[in-house]
């Protein structure tokens, strides 16, 4: 019997690779977006049902599930991809755009989640992949609400993995870092670009843009690379908890997992704050 796999935000970037490497691979895939009137890729596949899925809609979450399991009888793997980071210095930041991004990345996550996990109970088993970030492992300022989202993902995701794994269910995370070929950064831009900025932050921004301008011009991964380390996630059988999914932020990733505190603290300082 065909697998099945449920993931959100396909209409873009990782998602939409990724429902591409799972249906090239012999899925039957669910592929769930906010739009998919504007869908036309994978509109014409039998294996492929493109359907409505706001992670903020949690009637829109029961109605995709259930679509998903009527057409193709079960869902084996859900890939919980929909999110998006703010950018821009926390204290311009209007209150309402901090909740909105914990709604995307963080409660979304939960709502999708909580809502496929009586069908994968009732199965006896299924796969859970979280996509995470960088972000998420290690801190980048004019990212502190982006990382803080992430760093409350991988916290979940950790502990449901212990909760789950007696229900036969395996939960992953896969992290990646800069990648070319999405228009990820689109909506993150233009969300900064609306805040009131403040004049004392200015140099430091300047700086802080000037480093971003350098990492940006490093060998960034594509969607599809990043595809095929979610479809491993997801097939590989194993229980491994954690995948790096882009080579850039290996360096960063063993700076924060591998040296001291003090070490790692002194590095990212030397990165960011003004020298004297």
């Amino acid at each position: 019997m065909k697998k099945t796999v449920l993931i959100t935000g396909s209409s873009t970037g990782f998602g939409k690779a990724a429902a591409k490497r799972f249906a090239s691979e012999g899925w039957n895939v669910v592929a769930t977006m906010r739009s998919p009137g504007a869908e036309t890729e994978l509109v014409d596949r039998d294996d492929v049902l493109v359907t409505r899925l706001d992670v903020s809609d949690r009637e829109s979450i029961a109605q995709a599930i259930s679509a998903g399991i009527g057409r193709f009888g079960r869902i084996d793997a859900l890939i919980n991809n929909a999110g998006y980071g703010l950018h821009g210095i926390f204290e311009e930041t209007p209150r309402a755009k901090v909740q909105e991004q914990f709604d995307v990345n963080v409660f979304g996550v939960m709502d999708v989640t909580r809502a496929m996990l009586p069908h994968f109970r009732e199965q006896k088993g299924g796969v859970i992949v979280n996509i995470s970030s960088g972000a998420g492992v290690f801190t980048l300022p004019m990212l502190s609400l982006y990382c803080a989202s992430k760093f409350a993902l991988e916290g979940f995701s950790e502990a449901l993995s212990y909760e789950l794994a007696s229900q036969n269910i395996v939960v992953k995370i896969v992290e990646p870092g800069g990648v070319t070929s999405t228009r990820f950064g689109d909506r993150s831009g233009a969300e900064a670009a609306q805040n009131a900025a403040i004049d004392a932050y200015a140099p430091f921004v300047a700086g802080a843009n000037e480093l971003f301008a350098g990492l940006r011009g490093q060998r960034l991964a594509s969607s599809e690379e990043v595809a095929e380390v979610i479809f491993r996630a997801t097939s590989d059988g194993t229980n491994q908890l954690r995948y790096v999914a882009t080579h850039d932020i290996t360096p960063m990733i063993e700076a924060r997992r591998q040296t001291s505190e003090a070490e790692y603290i002194a590095f990212m300082r030397s990165q960011f704050l003004p020298r004297s």
